[in-house]
């Protein structure tokens, strides 16, 4: 179709077709969202759980004591960017336009950092050190007495460096690497296509310059009493109340106006009827 111009005539866009046209941001928005909790929620999961076990043999009769050390003590920066890539979605949803980019350089800042974290190497003296710290707390279940005796003590006081290390967090390292690629993908992505996703509703922003300012009710005590004493709400202002106090207004003019000019009437009207006695001037005249 042309128009009489010779150039093609733009097709309208029904209701229909504006809403299937701003779906896709909005699907790529909620799929962003979902990705990148998803990837924090991974990385908080796995730094829970047991990286490395310390076995210590003590002399007889104490009993051998093993020692679990979690991620979260060994790599504890991890832990600490997935709780702020949690905080980070949250502003994903309640920014827009270039604060919502910046949020999402900043969730890209924090996925490279737990990959970071997560990609270090893991000693044997920090597993020992950790599980030092661990030991004086040991009554949470971090650590457990093996071949105990009938007296039911640690018989613990600490850990030696003849103390056998176990390492069994390879599974849950790559867990966290997991998670934290998926928060740097999530960032960046709101950083490129932040800006075109749907955003919060404004509708209960509150209105700013003179109309917020006309709405504000009176506040003059004389100013109230004498709405109260003419009949009006003074806590409700507006168009309505100024129209009340207006035709109240009014009414009260065009009564004290009849008033004024009702003794006037009366004064004219007997003026005009002054009476004259019947026959006063046939008599007059007679006499005359």
């Amino acid at each position: 179709m042309t128009v009489p111009d010779g150039r093609p005539a733009r097709a309208a866009r029904t209701p229909s077709a504006r809403q299937a046209a701003g779906r896709p941001p909005r699907r790529e928005y909620l799929a962003v969202l979902l990705l990148g909790a998803v990837g924090a929620a991974l990385v908080l999961l796995a730094v829970r759980q047991g990286w490395a076990r310390v076995l210590t043999i003590e002399p007889r009769p104490l009993p051998a004591t093993s020692v679990s050390v979690r991620g979260q003590d060994l790599v504890p920066a991890a832990g600490a960017l997935g709780l702020a890539a949690l905080a980070g979605l949250a502003a994903v949803i309640a920014t827009r336009r270039t604060a919502r980019r910046a949020v999402g350089g900043l969730l890209t800042l924090f996925g490279v950092g737990i990959i970071l974290a997560v990609s270090l190497p893991v000693t044997t003296a920090q597993v020992r050190s950790a599980a030092a710290g661990a030991v004086p707390s040991g009554a949470g279940g971090a650590a457990s007495t093996v071949g105990s005796t009938g007296s039911g003590g640690t018989g613990v006081a600490g850990l030696s460096l003849a103390s056998h290390v176990t390492l069994a967090g390879a599974p849950w390292r790559w867990v966290v690497l997991l998670g934290g690629l998926a928060v740097l993908t999530a960032g960046l992505l709101a950083a490129w296509r932040g800006a075109r996703w749907p955003v919060m509703s404004s509708r209960y922003d509150q209105p700013a310059g003179p109309r917020g300012a006309a709405a504000a009710p009176a506040t003059d005590p004389a100013a109230v009493w004498e709405s109260l004493s003419q009949g009006i709400d003074p806590t409700e202002p507006g168009p309505a109340g100024g129209a009340q106090a207006g035709t109240q207004s009014g009414d009260e003019a065009g009564d004290q106006a009849g008033d004024q000019g009702r003794p006037q009437a009366a004064a004219g009207h007997q003026g005009g009827q002054q009476p004259a006695a019947p026959g006063d001037g046939r008599l007059n005249g007679g006499l005359s």
